[in-house]
């Protein structure tokens, strides 16, 4: 059940790496509440989709631009709070029956955070008038890995310990979510999958100049 599932998510604890679902972000969170917020907006987000979504799609890991203050994998504050309406992405695209609230202190980012992969991930779902519900975003490692001398405002790649932990919540996923298809965004997404054995499509990361060629390949597998 998603319940337990993102119960599950929140008693992970490794340096330099922070928990949205189980720690407080001390520094940059508005108030202690963030974890609570954080964990009731990734539990709706996932019983919308659970048991109707036919597609996992999966990326490396959480960034401090989406999912730290969303609590939502490759999702952003400022979509949650319909501050990207002018790309036509809507808050209820996300979840519906649960007030969005945001978890980042408003003096860091008054619109709140915003994740370019996670715009275009959303975006190419609205643009080609894919039901959001298809689809469930996900990583690899599922919690943010940081740089311990840049803070908590930071990413970095996972070390190949904290992978072993990762992988067992995906295989959790993959239980729970008995999807038809797995797509993994990137080389380093890919190579996890098949490390464990799961048969995945991989598409290009849509980072670094990526975002046609990802687009054209998300559009031929979901079409």
């Amino acid at each position: 059940m998603p319940e337990s599932f993102v119960s599950s998510l929140s008693s992970y604890r490794s340096p330099a790496v922070f928990n949205p679902w189980g720690e407080v972000d001390v520094k940059n969170d508005a108030d202690a509440g963030g974890p609570q917020i954080r964990s009731a907006q990734l539990l709706h987000y996932l019983q919308e989709r659970i048991g109707y979504a036919d597609c996992l799609l999966c990326a490396e890991a959480i960034g401090y631009q989406g999912g730290h203050f969303s609590g939502i994998p490759m999702t952003s504050e400022r979509l949650l709070l319909g501050g990207l309406r002018h790309k036509k992405l809507e808050p209820a695209m996300v979840f519906q029956n649960l007030q969005p609230q945001r978890t980042s202190r408003v003096e860091l980012r008054a619109a709140g955070f915003t994740e370019p992969t996670a715009t275009i991930v959303w975006g190419f779902l609205a643009d080609r008038n894919i039901d959001p519900r298809r689809v469930v975003l996900w990583n690899a490692f599922p919690w943010h890995p940081y740089h311990p001398e840049k803070g908590l405002l930071s990413n970095r790649t996972p070390k190949p310990d904290e992978l072993v932990a990762g992988h067992l919540v995906l295989q959790q996923m993959l239980a729970l979510g008995k999807f038809t298809q797995v797509i993994a965004i990137g080389e380093k997404s890919s190579l996890q999958m098949q490390q464990l054995g799961i048969s995945a499509t991989k598409v290009r990361h849509p980072a670094n100049g990526g975002a046609g060629k990802f687009r054209l390949q998300l559009e031929a597998l979901l079409r």
